[in-house]
């Protein structure tokens, strides 16, 4: 999640003092970025001492500031002594950045230490470990709070580790330098951590990809210094542990059996933070982690009641649960919709023929041989369960954190990859414009509602597409895995802009040429009609139309291959992974995507159905659900869930009141007024 970063130097090293050291701390930190924008720090250990600086600014900002130039300046000058940096680039997941007491890295116990991931059991440490002094609201600060109580337990730190990660749950890569000792240690419970020592044992740096590594190498030209062939990859459940007096270094698991000590310094150092002087009108204010309780005014709670009463009077499909509202519907005198009549099941190739093309790709030297794009949703989340445990294939789970992905989903994330030991890449979009981004258009929209252009809000996550290009080429794989279920085709979003339903076509996002034609007329129309559309978002929006409708898809799909089978996947993600369900309601589907729940309101308010319905209805047409049964589930499963609308509201800076109030007067498409 978070990005990581280091590099330690040998008093021999040939780069010690040149310009090259500074660029490539400068050159980390801006490839680090990638993966979280909203707070960023270093630790400097110059062999005298420790100087830590934390900002909640992204580390573009950061290495432009004087405290980061003079820090590294006061660094490179003690030439009698090997030097070593660590440094964080954040994605804000525990704690706010605009406490700066939140941000890394982390200072506690002598420990000054980074952390990428998340401790999804913290709550329950904090109470099992009620003696020790909490400070902050990171979950970070319990690595070095335990590892140097288990430490002095245990009295080697390889059985230290081991304690330390049997205690906590999730995912939670480490890097970690010390006031009393002379040690850099890296550890990891799922690989997210790639390091290379330099030709001459000299220097060593690390980060939390590969790429971030081989593009470092080849921009500032390094070939020279590092080879490589040498770029290692800390394997889950493995740490490594740096001498930085004569840069010995040791790989092990927790669970071996030696007794490894750190290495003591002298003297302890002291630790110095150094505080910035920040511009308090700059620092943004982030909402994102409280999750309130909704207060509801009794006529919003009326208005659904009476609207639900006339949805219910609608004229269905007799077949499946489609309204007489749902675009280009047409009932037969049968009662049964086009829809049905046109839809063909889902014919699935079969376990033997997935295992057919695993073969063809899986890796021998188990190195990543896939990319799986990972939501942290229950269907991305099998699909990582199965690629591994099952198919016995190596993946790289990649997000595209685009600033609508709920903690709920990032801990799911977190449990999955933490427990499978799966290398997690995640993407992070400047979080902070994309959300502007969709307060505009949402505030756009409510000026003139139109049921066509309710994508607008989701426009920022479509680049996953192109991501998930980039990192197959970047990291030389040979296939994406989607754990994309075809029972979620929702055909009426397209529909609501004039497009007729194409009955051949199994993706939403495969549309004909004449179709993307009458999408972009469509929506340059309504751009025309509502001026207010034409804000900064616009760029974002036309990339996310090339992402999701131009480029190339190139993924297969477990669910063409394998039945698609709910009650199989939740027992799976709860039983096996502790998966984290939404108290507010008793669908798993959607609980990850922060959207979800407003969008899908303002569809039943309006149109009186939603994407629940287009669901269950192709379950019933696959055989999968009785109708009386379905229409049971999206009766529950259609109502609104107010905390989490609350939540995307207070998220993007729009008041829940008057955004309600203005969807609950949209004439409806069931009852004119």
């Amino acid at each position: 999640m978070c990005g990581i970063l280091g590099i330690s130097i040998n008093k021999n090293s040939s780069i010690k003092h040149h310009r090259l050291c500074r660029d490539i701390l400068d050159k980390l930190f801006l490839l680090a970025e990638s993966r979280g924008k909203e707070a960023s720090g270093f630790a400097f250990n110059s062999g005298r001492s420790i100087v830590v600086h934390k900002t909640p600014f992204p580390a573009s900002s950061l290495i432009k500031s004087d405290i980061y130039k003079s820090s590294v300046d006061t660094l490179l000058s003690h030439n009698d002594k090997c030097i070593s940096a660590i440094g964080h680039s954040r994605l804000v997941t525990n704690g706010y950045e605009q406490f700066n007491a939140n941000n890394q890295p982390v200072i506690k116990k002598g420990v000054v230490c980074v952390h990428n991931g998340i401790i999804v059991n913290q709550k329950e440490l904090w109470e099992k470990f009620a003696d020790e002094e909490k400070l902050t609201d990171l979950d970070s600060e319990l690595i070095p709070t335990l590892l140097m109580r288990f430490y002095k337990e245990e009295k080697s730190i390889n059985q230290a580790l081991a304690e330390l990660y049997s205690e906590i749950y999730g995912m939670t890569n480490i890097a970690a330098i010390f006031s009393e000792y002379n040690n850099l240690l890296l550890a990891t419970n799922n690989g997210s951590i790639y390091y290379v020592t330099g030709n001459n044992g000299n220097e060593i740096v690390f980060a939390s990809e590969r790429y971030i590594l081989n593009k470092l190498l080849d921009d500032l030209n390094l070939h020279e210094v590092f080879n490589k062939e040498n770029i290692l990859q800390l394997k889950p459940g493995t740490a490594c542990l740096v001498n930085l007096d004569d840069f010995s270094q040791q790989s092990f698991g927790f669970n071996d059996p030696a007794s490894l000590q750190l290495s003591e310094y002298g003297k302890a150092l002291p630790i110095e933070e150094v505080a910035g002087n920040f511009d308090n009108k700059r620092i943004h204010i982030n909402t994102s982690l409280e999750h309130k309780a909704a207060t509801v005014p009794d006529k919003f709670i009326e208005h659904y009641q009476a609207c639900a009463g006339k949805i219910a009077e609608l004229k269905r499909c007799s077949t499946c649960l489609l309204p007489e509202t749902f675009p280009f519907i047409e009932f037969d005198e049968k009662g049964e919709c086009n829809y049905c009549k046109n839809y063909s099941k889902n014919i699935v190739l079969g376990e033997e023929e997935l295992s057919k093309v695993a073969d063809k790709f899986r890796s021998k030297d188990g190195s990543p041989d896939c990319l799986i794009p990972f939501s942290g949703g229950r269907d991305s989340s099998f699909a990582l369960h199965y690629i591994k445990n099952i198919l016995k294939m190596n993946p790289i789970a990649f997000s595209y954190d685009w600033g609508m992905l709920t903690d709920l989903a990032r801990r799911n994330q977190a449990r999955m990859c933490g427990s499978l030991g799966v290398e997690h890449i995640l993407v992070s979009a400047d979080i902070r414009r994309k959300r502007e981004n969709i307060r505009k258009n949402v505030a756009a929209w409510l000026k003139r509602p139109s049921l066509g252009t309710i994508p607008l809000f989701m426009a920022g996550d479509k680049q996953y597409f192109y991501f998930a290009n980039l990192l197959m080429d970047q990291n030389n794989l040979g296939v994406t895995v989607m754990g994309e279920n075809m029972l979620e085709t929702t055909r009426f979003k397209s529909g609501f802009c004039g497009i007729k339903p194409n009955f051949g076509s199994d993706h939403t996002y495969t549309l004909s040429k004449l179709s993307k034609a009458k999408m972009m007329f469509f929506y340059g129309k309504e751009y025309l009609l509502n001026p207010a559309y034409l804000n900064s978002s616009l760029l974002d929006t036309i990339d996310a139309f090339k992402s999701y409708y131009l480029i190339k898809h190139r993924n297969i799909n477990i669910f063409n291959y394998l039945k698609w089978d709910e009650k199989l996947i939740e027992n799976t993600l709860i039983n096996d992974y502790h998966w984290e369900t939404d108290p507010e309601t008793r669908t798993t589907w959607r609980i990850g995507d922060g959207t979800a729940s407003f969008y899908n309101y303002i569809y039943y308010i309006v149109a009186g159905f939603t994407e629940n319905d287009t669901f269950r209805s192709n379950q019933i047409r696959e055989g999968a659900i009785t109708r009386d049964k379905a229409l049971q589930t999206v009766n529950e499963e259609n109502r609104p869930r107010w905390n989490s609308i609350k939540w995307y509201l207070d998220t993007i800076g729009l008041e829940f009141e008057p955004v309600v109030k203005r969807i609950n007067s949209i004439n409806t498409l069931y009852v004119k007024r």
